[in-house]
C-alpha cells in the first residue's frame, strides 16, 4: 500500500458474534469494514459450546436471571447492566432464529416442538439455548454467511490492527478517534484507514496464560489499543478459568462444556470420590470459579495432572445426542464419554474485565466503542455466569448500532490521514526473541498470577513483566513489524493491567483469590478496579449518553 487513506462510516475489528451482529443491525445504506485478524471464522466465538441465556420459559424469570447474574458477580456486576442485557436476551435470540441460526428443539408435552433450554453451573432455571454442543459454531457461521452477502460491508481478513489513530496523535483536536493503522498480513504492507466510527469487538486475552481454552487469537489486542489511546479499563484481575478443558496431548484447548454438568455430570477424585460438595451445596452447579478452584486445590493437595468428569452414568443415546461434538472429539482421542469419565483441568477462558463502556459501547474516546469480550459493562462483575458471554455480545452490538445510526452522518469524516513511518526500522534477524518472550510471559503468568494468588508471587510476575516491557519495547521500535510482534507487545501491555489490577484488589472475590487476603471485604461491594492510563488526555468523558459522538 501507498500512503493512501481509504475511509469508512463504521470500522469493525473483530469478526465474533460481536462484530458479525453490528455489521448485520447497521444500515446497509452505511459503508462498513470488517477487520479480521486471521480468517473471518477464526475467533473465540466459533468455539463457544455451551449455549446463550435467556428467559424463555413461563417457569422462568428476569428477576431470577437478574439474580443470578449478580450472585455469580459477586458483589461487583452492575444491577441495572445486569437487567438491560436480560430484558433484551428473548428479542435477540428471536433475531438470531430470524437470521437463521437453527437452536435445538425438543417436544413438549403437548408434542409442539419448542427451544430446548439447558441448564448451566450458577442457573436458577433451564434457560440455557442452545446448537447441540456447538452453538457458537452455529451462531457464527449463519451470521458470517449473511455478512458476507452484504454490498456494504467490506471483509478484510488477514489484517492486524496495530494502533488507533488519535486527534491527539497527530495535533488535532477536538479529541476523538479517527481510524486505525492495520497490518495487511499477506502483503506484509500497513493501510490507514479511516471512520466515523470506530469498533474494538476483538475479545478478550486469555492467551496471556500457558494453558487457556481459546484460539491463538485472543490476545487482548483491543484492550491494549485502548489503553494506549488513553481509555481507562477497569476488573483485569478477574479471570475465568473454565474447569474442564480436556486433559490430552493433542487436545489443544478442548473444553469440555458446562452443560455436561448441567446434565448430570460428576467431578471426581482419581479413587472415583466426588470432591464438590465438600466446596459448595450446589456441587458441580456451583459457579465456575469455585468449581476451577476446588479442582485447583485437589490437584496440589494430591499431586496429581487432572481429575475425571463422568457422565457415563447417563443413557449412551442421550450423551451422543446432547454432546455429539464433544463424544466424536473424545472418541477420536481415545475417550468413550458414553463408557468411561474424561481427565479435566482448567483452562484460562474469559477476560471478565476490559475496556470500560456504557450502555451504548461507547468508551472514554469519543468515536471508539467497544462491545463483547473486550469490554467491561459491568454485567460479569467478578465472575461471569455462565452463557451470559454470548448474549453479552449481541445485545450490545443492538444497542451499539442504535446510537450510531442516531448520530446520523456526524461528524465529518477523515479522508486523509498520516500513513504509518516505517522510514527508521529494519527487518529483524532475531525473531527467536519474540517466541522466547512470549514462551516466558505466558509461564510466569500461570505460575505466578493464576488460579491462586499470592502478594509474594504477584511482586515476581511484576517485576518479570517490567523487564519484558522494556525488551519488546525497544524491539519494536527498532524492527519491522509483524503479527507475532504486535501480539507479544499486545500481551505484555495485559499482562502488566491484570498484575497491576491483582495488585489493587486487598481481598478475595469472586474469579481473584489471594491467600494473603482469603476473605471478601463487604467494604468493597459495588468497587471495581479502575486503571487510569498516564497517556489519558485531561478533561476527556467518562463513558456516558453522548460521548461517543465527540
Amino acid at each position: 500500500m501507498s500512503g493512501e487513506t481509504t475511509s469508512y462510516d463504521v470500522l469493525i475489528i473483530g469478526s465474533g458474534v460481536a462484530g458479525l451482529s453490528l455489521a448485520l443491525r447497521l444500515p446497509k445504506s452505511i459503508r462498513i469494514a470488517l477487520l479480521s485478524k486471521g480468517a473471518l471464522l477464526e475467533g473465540s466465538s466459533l468455539y463457544a459450546q455451551g449455549g446463550i441465556a435467556a428467559v424463555l420459559d413461563d417457569g422462568d424469570s428476569i428477576d431470577a436471571h437478574v439474580q443470578d447474574t449478580l450472585v455469580a458477580g459477586a458483589g461487583l456486576s452492575d444491577p441495572a447492566v445486569a437487567r438491560f442485557v436480560a430484558e433484551r436476551a428473548a428479542e435477540n435470540i428471536r433475531w438470531l432464529i430470524g437470521m437463521g441460526v437453527a437452536f435445538s428443539t425438543a417436544a413438549d408435552g403437548n408434542g409442539t416442538e419448542t427451544l430446548h433450554l439447558t441448564r448451566e453451573g450458577g442457573h436458577s432455571h433451564r434457560r440455557i439455548v442452545h446448537a447441540a454442543d456447538a452453538t457458537g459454531e452455529a451462531v457464527e457461521t449463519t451470521l458470517a454467511d449473511l455478512v458476507r452477502r452484504r454490498g456494504n460491508v467490506e471483509i478484510l481478513e488477514y489484517h492486524a490492527a496495530i494502533d488507533l489513530i488519535t486527534a491527539s496523535r497527530l495535533g488535532r483536536t477536538p479529541e476523538r478517534c479517527l481510524g486505525v493503522y492495520a497490518l495487511d498480513r499477506d502483503s506484509g504492507r500497513v493501510r490507514t484507514l479511516a471512520a466515523r466510527h470506530v469498533v474494538l469487538a476483538t475479545g478478550g486475552a486469555s492467551k496471556v496464560y500457558l494453558y487457556t481454552s481459546n484460539p491463538d487469537s485472543a490476545t487482548g489486542d483491543g484492550i491494549a489499543m485502548a489503553w494506549r489511546a488513553g481509555c481507562r479499563v477497569a476488573n483485569m484481575e478477574f479471570n475465568q478459568f473454565h474447569p474442564t478443558c480436556l486433559y490430552h496431548p493433542e487436545a489443544k484447548s478442548f473444553l469440555i462444556s458446562e452443560a455436561v454438568r448441567g446434565e448430570g455430570g460428576l467431578l471426581l477424585l482419581p479413587d472415583g470420590r466426588r470432591f464438590m460438595p465438600d466446596f459448595d451445596p450446589r456441587a458441580e452447579l456451583a459457579p465456575r470459579d469455585i468449581v476451577a478452584r476446588a479442582i485447583d486445590h485437589e490437584m496440589k493437595r494430591l499431586g496429581i495432572d487432572h481429575v475425571l468428569l463422568d457422565i457415563s452414568h447417563r443413557p449412551a443415546e442421550f450423551i451422543v445426542s446432547h454432546f455429539p461434538t464433544i463424544y466424536r472429539r473424545c472418541l477420536e482421542l481415545g475417550f468413550d464419554m458414553t463408557r468411561e469419565p474424561l481427565p479435566v483441568v482448567p483452562a484460562a477462558h474469559y477476560t471478565c474485565g476490559g475496556v470500560l463502556t456504557d450502555l451504548h459501547g461507547c468508551t472514554d474516546l469519543a468515536g471508539l466503542y467497544a462491545i463483547g469480550e473486550v469490554a467491561c459493562t459491568g454485567l460479569h462483575g467478578a465472575n461471569r455466569l455462565a452463557s451470559n458471554s454470548l448474549l453479552e455480545c449481541l445485545v450490545f452490538a443492538q444497542s451499539a448500532a442504535a446510537y450510531i445510526v442516531a448520530q446520523g452522518s456526524a461528524p465529518p469524516l477523515s479522508t486523509t490521514l498520516p500513513p504509518w513511518d516505517e522510514s527508521r526500522v529494519t527487518d529483524s534477524d532475531e525473531q527467536v526473541v519474540v517466541s522466547h518472550n512470549w514462551e516466558e510471559l505466558r509461564r510466569f503468568m500461570w505460575d505466578y498470577v493464576g488460579i491462586v494468588r499470592t502478594n509474594k508471587r504477584l511482586q515476581r510476575a511484576k517485576r518479570r513483566i517490567d523487564l519484558l516491557q522494556n525488551e519488546i519495547q525497544e524491539y519494536y521500535g527498532n524492527f519491522r513489524i509483524t503479527c507475532d510482534l504486535l501480539e507479544l507487545r499486545n500481551l505484555a501491555t495485559v499482562a502488566e493491567l491484570i498484575i497491576d489490577s491483582a495488585l489493587a484488589r486487598r481481598e478475595s472475590r469472586g474469579l481473584h483469590y489471594t491467600l494473603d487476603h482469603p476473605e471478601r471485604d463487604p467494604a468493597l461491594d459495588g468497587k471495581p478496579t479502575i486503571l487510569v492510563p498516564r497517556a489519558r488526555v485531561p478533561g476527556s468523558p467518562s463513558p456516558g449518553p453522548g460521548d461517543c459522538s465527540g
